[in-house]
């Protein structure tokens, strides 16, 4: 037990380090990080970011967020620049360059050449002094006192203050261009909330073959029989014109078995439950799953402008896909 305390004495402190290094960077923010926003809102091609090593790592990150934010960026590794992965650089570019001393051989490398493409250059650094910084339209300093590694080697919290920075500059990005959730969402399809935005009920709805409909004339026999082939404990009712004029349900049956009446003979507009709950294929499907909670049913009817059935939608379908 005492080394388990003594571990996660240790892991507090490794952690506090680094939330330091974000702390006191943060203080140090000025109108360059403002410059820096704009520089990149009015860019004109693509956000490139590069980086060596942990940086470029980091820089990866730092690029998969402005695209999932609404900005266009890509990462260029400076190794392969170097080797004709320059081209995809235009003067239309600004270009992120990672370094912690800003001394890094490859990166620094093909600053000359992104200069020549008349690419706007923003540095992340820990040295104003340093060839990059020297080189780049603006500087964000990402300096720390000392890496949380005890021989104060492994980038730790330097790559924490860069992806910090990264985030910030992300995120400040995404708000002056007013970039909704609907718009994340559209980055996001296969994500919890990009479903939650995007996905209607037309798209998880059963349909076809599988819809459970009889004819208002039709006997109960033949709505029990549609009720079990069909399998979704319901069936909607129809009238001569396909129009929805009722819904009858196993609750209903039960409820006619209990009124110790003979009922197989009955047409199905005699019991079935008139003017049902329906909703639009347009609707997206977290509001649908809203309202089968709400109201406590398991299915709904999927309607037409003309009020026709066209699918039917249970609750276990839309909880099985994580709305």
């Amino acid at each position: 037990m005492k080394e388990h305390a003594t571990t996660v004495r240790e892991g507090k402190s490794i952690l506090l380090q680094e939330a330091d290094a974000i702390r006191l960077m943060s203080e140090r923010l000025d109108e360059n990080f403002s410059r820096a926003v704009e520089l990149m809102l009015d860019c004109a091609g693509k956000i490139i970011i590069s980086g060596m090593g942990k940086s470029g790592i980091i820089g990866q990150k730092i690029a998969a967020t402005l695209s999932s934010t609404g900005t266009t960026a890509i990462f260029l590794h400076p190794a392969e620049a170097a080797h004709g992965d320059l081209g995809v650089v235009s003067e239309r570019d600004t270009v992120i360059c990672l370094s912690k001393s800003g001394m890094t051989e490859e990166l620094n490398f093909i600053l000359p050449a992104l200069r020549e493409r008349k690419a706007t250059i923003i540095a992340f650094t820990g040295n104003p002094r340093s060839y990059l910084a020297m080189n780049a339209d603006v500087v964000l300093d990402t300096g720390i006192d000392q890496e949380a590694c005890p021989y104060d080697l492994a980038p730790t919290s330097s790559t924490t203050a860069m992806l910090a920075m990264g985030d910030a500059l992300a995120i400040c990005l995404m708000k002056k261009k007013n970039f909704t959730d609907q718009e994340f969402a559209l980055t996001h399809p296969k994500g919890s909330l990009g479903k939650q935005l995007t996905m209607r009920v037309g798209d998880v709805m059963a349909r076809g073959e599988t819809l459970p409909l009889v004819s208002e004339e039709a006997t109960v026999s033949d709505l029990i029989l549609e009720m079990t082939s069909k399998r979704y404990g319901v069936s909607g009712v129809v009238d001569a014109e396909g129009r929805l004029t009722g819904i009858f349900t196993d609750g209903d049956l039960r409820r006619l078995v209990q009124t110790g009446e003979s009922f197989l003979d009955k047409q199905a507009a005699e019991v079935m439950t008139p003017n049902p709950k329906t909703v639009s294929p347009d609707l997206l499907a977290k509001a649908c799953l809203e309202l089968l909670e709400t109201h406590r049913i398991t299915q709904l009817m999927v309607c037409d402008e003309e009020h026709c059935p066209v699918g039917i939608v249970h609750i276990h379908d839309l909880v099985t896909l994580g709305l």
